[in-house]
């Protein structure tokens, strides 16, 4: 029979300090989160860099009171769209948590994803786990010294290049290289990204798992969510027990022969064989663990799978359930809300505001004159100037730019009077109306007068 890698007396995966180390561990789960997170890696530090005719093609950009997004230029007041986006992403977070788990953690969830990245830099800078457990019990000199300095290093390097990359989302990020080479960043600037970075290092690289265990609220609600129809990450107690090594091995022994690497592969450090835990990330690592050790064995795989409680029960998993159904339908109506939405974006945002001044000014017996103070914000590519005119009932004149640049006076407030002639009414409604090639608008205000 061939010859099964496994370590029958398995080091504990915590040394004296309390420190985990985790074994990696390669199969087909594995090959579907890395299939799962590169991309969306990929993504992240790419994204970033994209720009189509010279503007980004997602940015945050606070300075521009602007929203770069996949070719569309928004106003903060489209904001309500991103909230459409993020009630979506939520509800199909739900969804997957009622069909299977924590999914979302094992696979696509950031402080998984950088969390293995770091733990491959460990891996390749200071060995395998039982070798990185040992060392801990080692003076740090000589060569372990240097690959500690080298594994710090890297991990320096990765949480920096999150840091910069992140921030490169809010201000752009050819911007933050240009002044970081021509050390020209603003100190807030630097300061963001040190704390960013810090961060990052100190989760991925030192926290890891107890950010699952203490900090995320999602291990904490998601039992509420779960029910007997769940498929998590779960383990054959009626085919693996009792548990037994395969040189005490019975009659009536389980499929399970006690090997420990269910619990040396798990990033949270639980032994899955005690059932569902809040800590468990649904990464299937154990299942790849266990399933090569199954095969070595000429067993079945599946002692660890996914798979639900009713399933163990005997009964049919339904594909379709009513809270499945439900998180659908909030996503379907999410999704089209956000889609409508984009149909009428902000193209123009105009502001309008009265002098604080006097109310009105009275020039002679016949003309009445109003003082504003205007703002106009353009969204749309390709617009510049913006032709500025009023109605009203009665004889209206405006004084002040007809034309406005938005090249050079976007989010300026402009002054512009309005006078009006033999005008009854103490108020009246003026339309200020704001014309441009690509977009126009209208805003309404008050005229007032003397009373009367």
């Amino acid at each position: 029979m061939e010859k099964i890698d496994v370590v029958q007396d398995y080091t504990p995966p915590f040394a004296q300090d309390g420190k985990f180390h985790v074994r990696l561990t390669e199969g087909r789960f594995q090959n579907w989160r890395r299939l799962t997170s590169w991309p969306l890696l990929a993504l992240f530090f790419g994204l970033a860099w994209i720009q189509i005719d010279g503007q980004p093609w997602l940015l945050f950009s606070f300075e521009q009171r602007r929203i770069y997004l996949f070719g569309s230029a928004l106003s903060w007041h489209d904001l309500p769209l991103l909230a459409g986006l993020m009630i979506a992403g939520a509800s199909l977070l739900f969804f997957l948590a009622v069909a299977w788990g924590r999914v979302w953690c094992g696979f696509a969830c950031p402080q998984s994803i950088w969390t293995w990245l770091f733990i491959r830099i460990e891996q390749l800078t200071e060995g395998r786990a039982s070798q990185r457990a040992r060392q801990e019990q080692q003076p740090i000199k000589g060569e372990l010294l240097l690959r500690r300095i080298a594994k710090h290093g890297l991990w320096i390097l990765l949480a920096t290049a999150t840091a910069v990359t992140f921030t490169g989302y809010f201000v752009p990020i050819r911007d933050i290289v240009a002044d970081a080479v021509n050390l020209d960043m603003s100190p807030a600037l630097w300061g963001w990204m040190l704390i960013m970075a810090a961060l990052t290092y100190a989760n991925a690289g030192l926290v890891r798992e107890k950010i699952c265990l203490h900090a995320c609220p999602y291990s904490r609600f998601q039992g509420v969510m779960f029910d007997s129809e769940t498929r998590t990450v779960s383990y054959d107690q009626g085919r693996g027990e009792p548990r037994a090594s395969r040189r005490n091995a019975g009659p009536d022994t389980g499929d399970c022969v006690d090997c420990g690497l269910c619990v040396q592969v798990c990033p949270t450090g639980i032994d899955i064989r005690d059932g569902l835990q809040a800590a468990c990330i649904d990464c299937a690592a154990c299942i790849d663990a266990c399933d090569d050790v199954m095969t070595k064995l000429k067993r079945p795989t599946g002692l660890i799978r996914f798979a639900s409680e009713a399933e163990f029960a005997g009964a049919k998993p339904r594909l379709l359930r009513p809270r499945l159904a439900g998180y659908g339908a909030v996503i379907i109506a999410a999704i089209g809300g956000v889609l409508w939405g984009f149909s009428g974006t902000t193209e123009l945002l105009v502001e309008i505001r009265r002098d604080r001044g006097a109310l009105f000014t009275q020039l002679d017996e016949h003309t009445v004159c109003n003082n504003y103070r205007i703002k106009v914000e353009g969204f749309a590519e390709g617009q510049s100037l913006i032709n500025v005119s009023v109605q009203g009932p009665g004889r209206f004149e405006l004084f002040g730019a007809e034309n406005i640049d938005l090249n050079d006076s976007n989010s300026t407030w402009l002054p512009y009077r309005v006078c009006g002639v033999d005008i009854e009414q103490p108020r009246s409604v003026l339309t200020f109306s704001f014309e441009g090639q690509q977009a126009s608008a209208s805003k309404e205000t008050t005229f007032l007068t003397q009373r009367k």
